[in-house]
């Protein structure tokens, strides 16, 4: 078993959710080495009691490396090759993958984790940074059931709820699906708000009125939340490309492609949802965050 006392965690990538699953590993008691390709984000943490990574091959000789980078090609820059993760010594090791990647991916990798005796968890999580920092996110765990077994502890540690929906490559599928009933109703919903402005009606009194009714939703309940992120994206230099809005919905039209299932909902979104999400965002940003 994995236990705080006993294993040594690397952490790569100190994103929008990144550093504050970093920084709630270490609250609870795990030795952490943290990376990130921009320098700055890892200083918090060595105030924090983190070991901050002196290159990337210091982070790359944990026990456990967990992963919250932002794609697919960053997460195999970590793993494969000379240099990768899968090339280190001793068998028994961990790989945790946070990142939205392809499911296709997740189970590529996985393979070619077993050929060097390393386990691969597809594990995307839900839920946003608060909840990261209180280690309440939803996690859709894809791995075999020795291996999730193995990470309970190091798991609950970030999340409060576990799914296990499959072997690799199914947390990455039920992550897109998630993202895509997520994005679509965020969709709906700011093209409801324009035509009821249209009319004079203010959003306040748009999102109470559906508040108690049959449009309700996560998205009305928590308006203001894709605010917040988007201009803490723009505080930290995200390019909007990087952003959920943008690259998630590619990865679903990717992934739907490539088991040839037809998403329209998600082509039309994929066009229309992140300039009606960045807009509003800076719209409502305060004039410091402008």
């Amino acid at each position: 078993m994995i236990s705080p006392s006993e294993t040594t965690v690397g952490f790569a990538g100190l994103g929008n959710l990144g550093a504050p699953m970093a920084r709630r590993l270490l609250d609870v008691g795990w030795r952490v080495t943290v990376h990130d390709v921009t320098e700055h984000k890892t200083q918090p943490f060595a105030q924090a009691g983190a070991t901050v990574a002196g290159s990337v091959a210091d982070v790359l000789a944990c026990d456990v490396l967990v992963l919250a980078v932002p794609d697919d090609h960053a997460v195999e820059s970590l793993l494969l090759g000379a240099d990768g993760y899968y090339a280190g010594d001793g068998s028994g090791r961990l790989v945790i993958v946070h990142s939205t990647i392809l499911p296709a991916t997740a189970q590529r990798l996985a393979d070619v984790a077993a050929d060097h005796g390393v386990d691969l968890i597809d594990a995307p999580v839900s839920g946003g940074a608060d909840r990261a920092a209180d280690g309440d996110l939803t996690l859709f765990l894809g791995a075999e059931p020795d291996t999730a077994a193995r990470a309970d502890r190091l798991l609950g540690s970030v999340a409060s709820t576990v799914e296990h929906v499959g072997p690799p490559g199914a947390g990455a599928a039920v992550k897109l699906a998630n993202q895509l009933m997520l994005f679509a109703t965020l969709a709906g919903a700011h093209e409801a708000l324009a035509m009821a402005g249209g009319y004079g009606v203010d959003e306040g009194a748009v999102l109470r009125a559906v508040g108690t009714s049959t449009g309700a939703s996560w998205v009305t309940d928590h308006w203001g939340f894709f605010d917040r992120t988007a201009q803490a994206y723009t505080a930290a230099g995200t390019p909007v490309t990087d952003r959920p809005w943008s690259k998630d919905l590619l990865e679903i039209l990717a992934a739907a492609r490539a088991v040839g299932v037809e998403v329209p909902v998600a082509a039309v979104t994929s066009q229309t949802l992140a300039p009606a999400v960045e807009q509003h965002a800076h719209d409502t940003a305060r004039p410091e965050q402008s």
